[in-house]
């Protein structure tokens, strides 16, 4: 009888695969997914007499549900539970601490850009000073608030090579709304080359089709900047 009941409990795999912790995630995402849930994905396995989701479970219950409650758990305390050795509660606490630092990282406002010169404070301590040029992408959400900031290409004295399609690859998977671009002349000519002319007209064009409008690019060059929305070039 005892090992009948160690056969029904004992292992997820066993399960149906809606009811599966990393499959429910997979297929529905994480937020239908209960904090036992959670804590099960966690730690991987429980052990002969429990499932993982149990394990979860009689934590939880130890510290009624709370969170913030259980974030204060060191190691020692947490090894003291049925099926969490060493390494799963290394594992819970290091969840627990990374979201932590996004609570607190979540409350810094991201910087909003509303002229080319907040685009231009924005990106000159990276691409002020350079003896190569570098071109870069500013992505921001519907509000014009940046959303990442990415270095697309780095090239050498005289010009950087801006693959159109690996740019709004990078808009795309980070649900930008608009872009700005921007590129340093390490010659400390401000003036766009053709080049730059043709590549914003493509990027602009590109822009309209996926609805991600390119709203500035801007050159750098040494303490000055060009900006092709300023001299209406865009």
């Amino acid at each position: 009888m005892k090992n009948e009941h160690y056969a029904a409990v004992s292992s997820i795999k066993s399960w149906a695969e809606a009811d599966r912790p990393r499959e429910k995630l997979l297929n529905h995402g994480r937020s239908v997914l209960s904090d036992a849930e959670l804590i099960a994905i966690l730690i991987g396995s429980g052990t002969q007499s429990l499932s993982a989701i149990d394990v979860g479970k009689n934590i939880l219950s130890e510290v009624s549900n709370d969170l913030n409650h259980l974030a204060k758990f060191s190691v020692k305390e947490l090894m003291k539970f049925r099926g969490i050795g060493q390494a799963k509660a290394v594992s819970i606490i290091a969840a627990l601490e990374l979201g932590r630092r996004r609570k607190e990282s979540a409350v810094q406002e991201k910087p909003k850009i509303v002229a080319s010169q907040d685009a231009f404070d924005l990106l000159k301590s990276v691409l002020l000073d350079l003896h190569h040029e570098e071109f870069w992408v500013i992505m921001m959400n519907r509000a014009n608030r940046v959303i990442r900031m990415k270095r697309i290409s780095s090239g050498g004295i005289s010009g950087t090579v801006a693959d159109v399609k690996i740019i709004f690859k990078e808009a795309i998977d980070q649900m930008a709304s608009a872009l700005i671009l921007a590129h340093n002349h390490p010659s400390g000519n401000r003036n766009p080359s053709e080049q730059d002319v043709r590549l914003t007209r493509k990027m602009k064009e590109s822009g309209q089709l996926l609805d991600i409008p390119v709203l500035d690019h801007i050159i750098f060059a040494e303490d000055k900047y060009y900006s092709f929305a300023d001299e209406a070039m865009l």
